[in-house]
This record gives C-alpha cells, structure tokens and sequence, in this order.
C-alpha cells in the first residue's frame, strides 16, 4: 500500500485541478505537503506517487525536494523546531538558542529527532525575519526574540499538548497540519 490513501489521492487531484491544463507540474510542492502530512516527512515512495500523479518521473520529483528544506526526505519528529543560527540571528544569540533548544528536545551529539519522536531540532541557515531575530520556527511558525530561557518554555508547552502561539496569526497544531495547511487541503483555526 501507498503512502496516499483513496482520500488524499482524491485531495491530490483537488490540488492538481486548480493548475490550468499543461502545467500540472506546478502541483508538485503542494502534493509534496501533503505526502509530507501523512507521516511527516517524503519517504521514497512518496517521491514515486507525486510523480505518478503528475507524470514524471521519480528523479524529477526529488530533486524538487531535495532543494527545498521544508521538504523533509527523513523521518521527523512530531514538532519541527527550526532554528536560525545566520549572522543576524546569531550576533543576537542564536547559537545559545539552538543549543538550549538541543538540550531542551534531548537531543545527542548529531542526533536530529529526539527519541521520543516529539521534536526535530534542526538548525536553519535564514529564516527571513531577521526583524526578529534571533528566530525560532515551529511547525512554519515564526516566533521572534526567541531566548535560551523561551525556547525551553516553547518546547515545554509542546510537550504538554499546548500550541504555542505566536506574536502573529494562527499556529497549527504540529508539523503535519501545517504541512496540510501549505498543501492547501486545510485551513488553520
């Protein structure tokens, strides 16, 4: 069996009809968000049904999603912590704030995913807030002026159950609605 059931299949050709006849291909990151939804990361055959759904062929589709860093092509933790470590943010405490978030997630040396399978903590080249900065996104939500001391309280609150919210807009409730949201099949609350 596939990573898409009958039901997102039927989504996939929702998303695929919106694009005019001939540039179907253009679905290809909002069909990728939506494999993405099912277990939180594009496993191989993931690549291979997108492909299958637009006629291409697999190599096509991941070097797609090989560029793009919200495309995840390994296994990922419930919460996606990203964290912005360029020179904006990192002249502002960046490195302190991804190292706390490390910490805070349980996370080894070169361990990405917590053991638990609740957090992925991954440190983000820009995020383009650098307003902001130093900044934290969790499940594509920005939050801004993130401390050490702040990114502990966020990642405890995630670990209770709660969504953290941001200074601005709505916040999804973990990685895979939010990959739902962007896939457009879904709507935040």
């Amino acid at each position: 069996m596939g990573v898409l059931t009958p039901e997102l299949r039927a989504e996939a050709e929702t998303i695929i009809a919106r694009y005019p006849a001939g540039r179907e291909r253009s679905a290809i990151l909002p069909l990728l968000y939506l494999v993405q939804s099912v277990e939180g990361w594009v496993s191989r055959e993931g690549l291979r049904e997108v492909a299958e759904l637009l006629g291409l062929r697999t190599a096509e589709v991941e070097a797609v999603a090989s560029f793009y860093t919200m495309i995840r092509l390994r296994p990922t933790g419930r919460h996606v912590v990203n964290v912005c470590t360029n020179l904006s943010c990192a002249l502002r405490g960046g490195r302190e704030v991804y190292a706390a978030a490390r910490e805070a997630a349980g996370l080894g040396p070169g361990q990405e995913r917590s053991e638990d399978g609740l957090f992925t903590v991954h440190e983000e080249e820009c995020l383009g807030a650098c307003d902001g900065a130093p900044v934290v996104q969790i499940d594509f939500v920005n939050h801004d002026r993130v401390s050490p001391e702040r990114v502990r309280e966020l990642l405890d609150e995630l670990r209770r159950g709660e969504v953290p919210q941001p200074a601005r807009g709505a916040a999804p409730r973990d990685f895979r609605h939010a990959c739902r949201v962007l896939a457009g099949v879904e709507e935040l609350a």
